[in-house]
């Protein structure tokens, strides 16, 4: 195949038919797509929390009317596998219960990070006598410097 020959012209010679492809013209998506995509974040976030907590209290609450259940075979029965599996429950429903806390300290930490704006690099264009009366306006040498901030 030479450098000028399209890469369809041998299907399109095999089959006897032209082939023209439609060349759309394609903008950056990237910007376009993380800026959905922290959208999206920011949106099932919330979503996700609020689902998520909600599964959890429900395990917790079922686990804990099947502790009491299991209670009561263990008493009624006196069987130390009966006391093994109420033991076993309860530290799975205590799990639980560490996993709900958790998650809203890891929420707070990913709401944290998305408040947190941090400038780094910043620059001030101006004399350094102008820096000096702006950030000490008591040793201002001009007695207008409240003035200029207004204007």
């Amino acid at each position: 195949m030479s450098i000028e020959e399209e890469p369809f012209d041998k299907i399109s010679k095999a089959l006897d038919v032209s082939f023209e492809p439609a060349v759309e013209k394609t903008k950056d998506l990237s910007t376009d797509i993380k800026d959905e995509a922290k959208k999206i974040k920011a949106e099932n976030l919330d979503v996700d929390f609020s689902m998520a907590r909600l599964h959890l209290k429900d395990l917790i609450s079922n686990g804990m009317d099947a502790l009491d259940g299991i209670m009561k075979v263990a008493e009624a029965s006196d069987s130390p596998r009966a006391y093994e599996v109420a033991a076993l429950l309860l530290k799975t429903v205590s799990e639980i219960n560490k996993d709900l806390i958790g998650m809203h300290e890891k929420t707070a930490n990913i709401q944290k990070e998305k408040i947190t704006n941090i400038t780094n690099n910043s620059i001030y264009v101006g004399s350094t006598t102008d820096l000096q009366n702006l950030i000490n306006r008591e040793r201002a040498q001009y007695k207008d410097v409240d003035n200029a901030d207004q204007e």
